[in-house]
């Protein structure tokens, strides 16, 4: 299947708990009209329906499963498609939509359906933390502060300028924290740092809003973005805050950042890790990367990733 219209049977999986999923036959009716062969529409309405519900999708047989949500519930659903070859379609619906942001998916409900039904398919890497699939960014530190400051309501009234109102109050609240980074195999030397803000590990490029993890991330380049920033003075940390866009706040003086395949991450105390917008498990953490592990469609102009896998 190189084209989502090369489907013969479609599901589609909503989170009706997504920030702009509050028509989810809106999102069918759109899709059916856009010209995909939808066989099951399966609607999530909390959490812990998710891994069942992708369970029997999985299992029934699709060559496509569309998943309509925020980025949370799309890299759960990618880590359940992973190695299979059943084509992810993906309805940005959350706050964020930081993956189809990499993609180069329309953010409108309109203009997403039409570039699913005409797009292409690609292949895309997914990383794993523990385990624990991410598609963007895994992190520690700040964001996590930042994850559990989003509330529902302020998402809701705010939409992604909730991530700023977010920061401020996490980075308020932050503590310090001492890491070490292991690299098993062998491609940098232990790094061991002393006072520590927030460390991430990229997969994709974008997260957190449209900041970008470095200049270079990319979601197909089969490595790991990893940064870390040390705890500093406010005015620094404003500086740095005012390059998180384009990612090249990582050229910065102090900031530690490399690219590998492989990462462990070792904090003192123990901290919950963020993926994806999720927290899913905790330091120690293992850091890998499987390449060309999804199987995703992408409007035919996006340039984020081939079908080479």
């Amino acid at each position: 299947m190189k084209a989502a219209r090369d489907a013969n049977s479609v599901a589609v999986v909503i989170n009706t708990g997504a920030r702009r999923a509050a028509l989810p036959d809106l999102a069918v009716e759109k899709l059916q009209k856009a010209g995909l062969p939808i066989s099951s529409v399966h609607h999530v309405r909390q959490g812990s329906e998710l891994p069942g519900t992708l369970k029997r999708v999985v299992a029934g047989g699709h060559d496509m499963v569309v998943v309509g949500g925020g980025d949370g519930t799309v890299s759960f659903a990618a880590g359940q498609l992973a190695g299979t070859g059943t084509v992810l379609g993906i309805l940005p619906l959350g706050t964020a939509n930081d993956l189809a942001r990499t993609l180069e998916i329309p953010g409108g409900l309109d203009a997403a359906c039409t570039a699913l039904a005409d797009g292409k398919v690609v292949d895309i890497d997914l990383g794993r933390a523990n385990g624990w699939p991410f598609l963007n960014v895994a992190s520690v530190g700040l964001s996590v502060g930042v994850t559990e400051s989003l509330s529902p309501r302020l998402k809701r009234y705010l939409g992604p300028m909730a991530y700023g109102v977010a920061a401020v109050r996490a980075y308020s609240r932050h503590k310090p924290f001492r890491a070490r980074l292991e690299f098993p195999d062998g491609d940098h030397g232990t790094l061991e740092l002393p006072d520590v803000l927030q460390v991430a590990v990229g997969n994709g490029r974008h997260y957190g809003g449209g900041n970008a993890v470095s200049p270079t991330a990319g979601i197909d380049d089969h490595i790991l973005d990893v940064y870390a920033i040390p705890g500093a003075p406010l005015r620094e940390h404003v500086r740095i805050a005012r390059l998180l866009k384009d990612g090249s706040f990582v050229e910065r003086d102090g900031v530690y950042h490399l690219t590998t395949r492989h990462v462990r991450l070792v904090t003192q105390p123990s901290l919950p890790v963020n993926l994806d917008g999720e927290i899913a498990t905790a330091t120690p953490a293992d850091f890998t990367i499987e390449r060309n592990a999804v199987h995703v469609v992408v409007p035919r102009a996006s340039n984020a990733a081939v079908l080479d896998g």
